[in-house]
């Protein structure tokens, strides 16, 4: 039975609060830091850089909405619930019309794709085949990988080295290892996000068979991933830096990061709750800082 709240927002209201919007930096980031690699070396291709931040970001979005509706199927979403309002299971959208959503915004995320297809040949194909199956596979299926504790490696692969990869090669048909450096960090910022969300959530997972790292290993298994993912994201970039002979902007980009990431860091020990909410969003604000920072000291 969906869980009744008091108000009821209107359809659209709906429909965004469901694509979890603080979150998005996740898909956005990749590709702004991509494109930078690849405006560095004069071979930006601006329909490319479009269509794959668009699909980054719907493919993001399509797996926010197939969660909604799987979890609700599978009871995984409960009263105590400490994360955000889903829509199905606060009866907000019926399962009928979430299913319909889902099915409209798969449909659409096959427009930019089609492009990338067309612009970079079979190796898109296969990644964006395998990404359309992952956001359904997530949470939905027999085996699905939240359910299972394979969420992070997933969301480290494809919200990382993939997206980042992808990107520039969509631009340039090359593959950089630059890329996969830059995606590195991406990858683990992203995976840093998911931690906050399975940590907040462990006492609900555990209760429904929601078999995620942090149910798996434990509160402070969750707060040690937490903490080492949010290091290696913004140590990897200066260091990459400095491998390029860069070694003023490598110090600068990390001294600006160094702060609020401690401050992140200290976050994920001390917060409980719907605390994690909060911590959650900054984190997703400060891997959008750093992928802004990164392509305009990558390109300059």
């Amino acid at each position: 039975m969906p869980i009744m709240t008091a108000e009821k927002p209107s359809f659209l209201k709906v429909l965004l609060l469901t694509a979890r919007p603080k979150t998005l930096g996740a898909s956005v980031a990749p590709v702004l830091m991509g494109t930078a690699l690849v405006i560095r070396d004069e071979k930006f291709h601006g329909l490319s850089a479009f269509c794959a931040l668009t699909g980054a970001i719907l493919i993001q979005i399509l797996t926010n909405y197939a969660n909604d509706y799987f979890d609700y199927i599978k009871g995984a979403d409960r009263e105590n619930r400490l994360g955000p309002e889903r829509a199905t299971s606060s009866g907000w959208l019926t399962p009928k019309q979430m299913r319909f959503s889902l099915m409209i915004l798969f449909f659409i995320t096959l427009v930019p794709g089609a492009y990338l297809i067309y612009r970079g040949g079979f190796p898109i194909l296969i990644i964006g085949v395998i990404s359309l199956i992952l956001a359904f596979a997530y949470t939905a299926g027999p085996l699905p990988l939240a359910y299972l504790g394979l969420g992070d490696l997933f969301v480290f692969i494809f919200f990382g080295p993939v997206a980042v990869m992808g990107t520039s090669y969509v631009q340039t048909l090359q593959v950089s290892i630059y890329g996969f450096l830059a995606g590195v960090s991406a990858g683990c910022f992203s995976v840093a996000i998911l931690t906050v969300n399975n940590y907040r959530d462990i006492e609900n997972d555990r209760s429904v068979g929601k078999r995620t790292l942090a149910v798996r290993l434990g509160e402070n298994f969750a707060k040690a991933e937490y903490i080492f993912m949010l290091f290696i994201s913004v140590i990897i970039i200066p260091l990459l830096f400095a491998f390029c002979g860069e070694g003023q902007k490598d110090i600068l980009l990390l001294m600006i990061l160094l702060v609020p990431s401690m401050f992140l860091m200290n976050s994920i020990i001390h917060y409980k709750g719907r605390e994690l909410n909060v911590l959650l969003a900054n984190t997703s604000k400060l891997l959008l800082v750093y992928s802004g920072l990164f392509s305009i000291l990558w390109i300059i």
